[in-house]
Order: C-alpha cells, then sequence, then structure tokens
C-alpha cells in the first residue's frame, strides 16, 4: 500500500515516492555542493506537467502539477500560484482510494513559498495542512502548533519541486550534493540529492537528454540505498521530472512524464520514439 500511498508524494520532485525521514540539517555531507540558481527563472504561469504512476507493470495512478493563469497576491506580494493533484485509476480504488491536492504560493520575486495547502485522503486517511510562511521573519504560521521558526531557504513540499527547477547544474559534477530544507507535517525535513550525471532516458513520450539524480540516504531509512531511487530531469532550463524509478519492499514503483504545455523553453527531447505501446493506441 505504500506505494499506492506516495502517489500525493509525486508532487513534489524529490518526495516522488515517499521519504522516510531523511538527514538532519547537521549531517551535511562533505560534497555539498554550493548552490546556485540558473538566471532564467524555469517556470511560467500556464505550464502543466502531467505524470503516470506505475506499480509493478500496472498503472496506478496519475497526477499533474500546474501554475495557473490568474494573478494572485499574498500579503500584498504577487505570487505564483501553483497546484499538484493525484489520484489513483478507477483499477485500483476499489481497495485503495487517493485523491490528494497540494497547493503552494511562491513569491514571484523571491521565488520563497508564501503559502501551503494540503489536502489528502489516502484510504481513508486524512491530513489537512495550511501553513502560512513570512520568510522577511523566517517563521511559518501553522494555526495549530502555533509559529514555528525556520531557515532561510525553507521550502513546502511542492516548493520543494519548483526550488530545485531554479538551481543551475549547467557545471555539476558527478557527485556533487544538494540539499532542500523541506518543511513538513509540524517540522524540517531536510534532505539531499547525488547529482550522477547526464543520460538519454527513453519513454513512450520520446527520448529525453536529462540530469540523473539519486537521494543521499542513512540506514535504516525506507531506501537501504541510492540506486533504490533515480530521478532524470530534462537537461535544459525547464528541468522537468522525466521519469522517477524506486525498488521497494513490496515491489517497485515508476513515475513516468505522460504530457507538457506552456514550458520557458524548449524541452530537450532528443527524438520521438517508434514502436512503443502507446502507437498500438
Amino acid at each position: 500500500m505504500k506505494a499506492l500511498k506516495s502517489l500525493g508524494l509525486v508532487l513534489g520532485f524529490s518526495l516522488v515516492v515517499g521519504f522516510d525521514k531523511p538527514m538532519d540539517l547537521m549531517d551535511k555531507p562533505t560534497n555539498f555542493s554550493h548552490q546556485v540558481k540558473h538566471p532564467t527563472v524555469p517556470f511560467k504561469k500556464g505550464e502543466q506537467i502531467s505524470y503516470f504512476m506505475h506499480y509493478g507493470l500496472l498503472s496506478a495512478g496519475e497526477a499533474t502539477v500546474s501554475i495557473k493563469e490568474q494573478d494572485t497576491n499574498i500579503d500584498g506580494n504577487p505570487v505564483y500560484h501553483m497546484v499538484g493533484e493525484g489520484k489513483t485509476l478507477s483499477v485500483f480504488e476499489w481497495f485503495y482510494k487517493v485523491r490528494d491536492v497540494y497547493e503552494t504560493y511562491i513569491d514571484e520575486k523571491t521565488l520563497a513559498p508564501r503559502k501551503f495547502v494540503r489536502r489528502v485522503n489516502e484510504g481513508g486517511y486524512i491530513i489537512n495542512r495550511d501553513y502560512h510562511f513570512v520568510p522577511e521573519k523566517n517563521l511559518v504560521n501553522t494555526g495549530e502548533k502555533g509559529s514555528i521558526n525556520t531557515p532561510e531557504d525553507v521550502q513546502d513540499m511542492l516548493s520543494s519541486f519548483y526550488y530545485l527547477r531554479t538551481l543551475d547544474f549547467r557545471n555539476a559534477k558527478k557527485g556533487d550534493i544538494y540539499r532542500i530544507n523541506s518543511f513538513m507535517d509540524y517540522e524540517m525535513w531536510p534532505f539531499y540529492v547525488k547529482f550522477m550525471g547526464i543520460e538519454e532516458v527513453s519513454i513512450d513520450l520520446g527520448t529525453f537528454k536529462c540530469y540523473k539524480f539519486v537521494p543521499v540516504v542513512q540506514e535504516g531509512r525506507v531506501f537501504q540505498a541510492e540506486e533504490d531511487l533515480e530521478i532524470w530531469v530534462t537537461a535544459d532550463v525547464n528541468k522537468v521530472p522525466v521519469l522517477a524509478k524506486a525498488n521497494i519492499i513490496v515491489g517497485s514503483v515508476k513515475m513516468e512524464l505522460t504530457g507538457y504545455k506552456n514550458l520557458v523553453a524548449p524541452i530537450a527531447k532528443v527524438r520521438e520514439n517508434k514502436g512503443g505501446f502507446f502507437d498500438w493506441l
């Protein structure tokens, strides 16, 4: 069931298949890389990206992440309004139904989160969260738990997806490690991903030139080794996640890109693929 329950977490790039709590903030790896932002903002209003989640050989669910077209303000600051939605397909819903919605509001100037909304229903397990970030004071108002101090580079579960896309990997070296300070369930969940180089990745949508990443794991966590989770994102300005594969105790999970529109730049698509499953439809 963990594979299906983690459909909601597909909406956060590095929370694709449900990390257990990762390293503490003080456990910074020795090859931690200085995180340089790309000069071009890698997304814009109207962007939409869609995915299928596969459990073994079966298509188990689908997810979309999109940026609303309308102008929105939080505390007088113009923001991007991002929405992520995940759900199981009908074939799975008779025994486990997922309906997850994540929303983040990111400052258009600083790209810092200002508001986060989480509405989760996973097999009857309900989570409702509303966070109001105040980056000027390095704190987040959680309502139920009051105000909590945060690092300057704090992210929420969905803004983490967009934060990683803002980083500049053009000069990255294999083994470089990047940190995301994510706030989740009333506490900080810092985690790290390691850059593994550039590869071509083929899916039904085509073949893409990609950056590859793996998480930096700790013993006793959900993933026992780095190779248990692999993530590929396009090696271009957009940095769109194309494929994520995970080995877990009960099998394997795969997230695959199925569509995209309104990107800020051409995507790093090498070629169309012929003879795939969808060519028969």
